[in-house]
């Protein structure tokens, strides 16, 4: 992260996110470089959310075309620009958000990068991209202390993971307690500390993260784990699915393919769970219905929530989301839950 400097400039345009988290967290924000991959839907969400916020730079890769599909909730691109590259479709408006934020757009195959490339960046935000893929990348970050992101939208459902390292350190605003009274004649409520509302007080706190391949690899047979799996979100299994079927196909279920498409995903669900030695009634079979294509009003909340992460976590302000996030746009709800080593 570099060493930065608010000019009056950008003073005056995040005055509003100065007063919110300090002058301090929009320096770190206004230090920081981020690589953004997959600019569909989701990507969009996220790449119009960290502008806005004031990153130093941010880098779009995405080597996929535009077609209509890819369009349907990604405002970024012009209605014209079918057949061309999704970065670069998305630059101009993107870079018109705020002029202050160094934008690039990056045409390659995120699969061809080498190493080092990753290591240019503070956080590293993965949408749309291979299971084998995400671990790489997360490992990788893992030996820099680069945070990492991922997250995809599958119709009505969509989740984020953040890896933020074994040692995150952030502050926290707190109310500030006051003491109680030390008089003799005082009674013992007089006595007890007690929370003054009108003042804060910053608190240091430090958190650590599983990587994503340990949170992708439960051990379900673990009596732990087993003690829990009533109140794990089926959203997880989900997304186990999901995966595995962009790991076979390369591609993610497609709505001019659903009869096809369903039975397969009904197959993997199966395998799935059965490799992890739990029942498939953890997924009743409605689950195809509501998992084909982006819809745009839940790329919008889980955009939300992954763009906040991930300012929360440069900015090193506030509490974040361990590990996972869930939405379930059929229950308008989202669910924070950890996975992984504790």
């Amino acid at each position: 992260m570099e060493d930065n400097i608010i000019s009056e400039e950008e003073a005056a345009q995040y005055d509003r996110q100065i007063r919110l988290w300090g002058l301090d967290a929009q320096k770190r924000l206004r230090g920081s470089r981020v690589l953004l991959v997959g600019l569909r839907g989701l990507g969009a969400e996220v790449a119009k959310n960290l502008i806005l916020a004031g990153v130093k730079g941010l880098t779009l890769l995405d080597h996929e075309q535009v077609t209509e599909e890819s369009r349907r909730a990604q405002f970024l691109i012009p209605v014209d620009a079918d057949g061309q590259n999704q970065a670069q479709a998305s630059l101009e408006r993107a870079q018109l958000l705020n002029p202050m934020v160094e934008v690039k757009a990056d045409t390659d195959a995120v699969e061809s990068k080498p190493d080092y490339f990753f290591f240019q960046f503070d956080a590293v935000c993965l949408t749309r991209c291979s299971k084998d893929l995400m671990v790489r990348v997360d490992q990788l970050c893992a030996s820099r202390n680069i945070k990492v992101f991922c997250g995809d939208v599958y119709g009505y459902h969509g989740y984020m993971f953040s890896d933020l390292g074994q040692e995150h350190h952030y502050v926290e605003e707190k109310p500030k307690v006051v003491k109680g009274s030390n008089e003799a004649n005082d009674g013992p409520e007089a006595k007890k500390p007690k929370v003054d509302p009108n003042e804060t007080t910053m608190v240091k706190k430090t958190i650590s993260f599983s990587s994503l391949k340990e949170a992708l690899e439960v051990d379900w047979t673990n009596e732990k784990a087993k003690s829990s799996l009533k109140r794990t979100p089926a959203d997880y299994f989900l997304l186990q699915v999901l995966l595995k079927f962009r790991t076979d196909k390369g591609r993610d279920p497609q709505p001019d393919s659903f009869a096809e498409d369903s039975q397969l995903l009904l197959q993997i669900r199966d395998d799935v769970l059965e490799t992890m030695g739990l029942s498939s009634e953890l997924l009743p079979n409605t689950f195809v219905s509501y998992c084909f294509s982006e819809m745009a009003p839940v790329c919008a909340v889980v955009g939300g929530v992954l763009g906040q992460e991930i300012v929360k976590a440069l900015s090193q302000r506030d509490a974040p989301h361990r590990n996972f996030f869930f939405f379930d746009g059929l229950k308008g709800s989202g669910v924070v839950d950890y996975f992984g080593s504790k």
